[in-house]
């Protein structure tokens, strides 16, 4: 049995003790693989569950992100380029750059996610579930300001709305494949 330290991971195998954070309003769940180590420069690796049809509202931030598409189909937009990118594709975006994504798989998809300089993803993603909770709406806090507010608090600049999951425009795609 390997030891488990800080920073370490099994990719195969989640530690039990890697919560997941479950977001319903976007149909995602998140579970932090390298949490952020305090390390300046130093990488956060989560790994996300989409169900089929959600995705991100179109957002930019400063951090870098290399998706990772461990299963599934997900239609990418990055600066206005579209794309579709599928299991064992890497998609990289520098920080500054606008992204979106959507699951067009038609069941859930997973991808691994390396964001670059790290942050506290727990604390972000918990927040964001917080904020999207209907339970929890604020009295008079219209649910369309809720993302504003948070992307304040975390550098999250928000952009439009999410991407459509029209399949049927996304038969083929930039590697030759249907």
């Amino acid at each position: 049995m390997a030891l488990r330290r800080p920073g370490m991971l099994s990719s195969a195998r989640p530690h039990p003790t890697e919560r997941i954070i479950r977001i319903p309003a976007l149909g995602l769940s998140v579970r932090v693989r390298v949490a952020h180590l305090g390390v300046e420069g130093g990488p956060t690796v989560i790994e996300t569950m989409n169900a089929a049809g959600f995705g991100p509202l179109l957002y930019r931030r400063a951090e870098a992100e290399i998706f990772q598409v461990a299963s599934g189909r997900y239609l990418f937009e990055v600066d206005g380029q579209r794309f579709v990118a599928r299991r064992g594709d890497m998609v990289c975006v520098p920080g500054g750059a606008a992204r979106a994504f959507v699951n067009i798989t038609g069941t859930g998809a997973r991808q691994q996610v390396i964001i670059h300089p790290g942050l506290d993803a727990a604390a972000l993603f918990s927040h964001l579930a917080d904020v999207l909770d209907l339970q929890g709406t604020p009295s008079g806090e219209p649910l369309e300001q809720r993302p504003q507010c948070f992307g304040l608090r975390w550098g999250i600049e928000f952009l439009g709305g999410p991407l459509s999951a029209d399949v049927e425009s996304c038969a083929a795609d930039d590697f030759g494949e249907g």
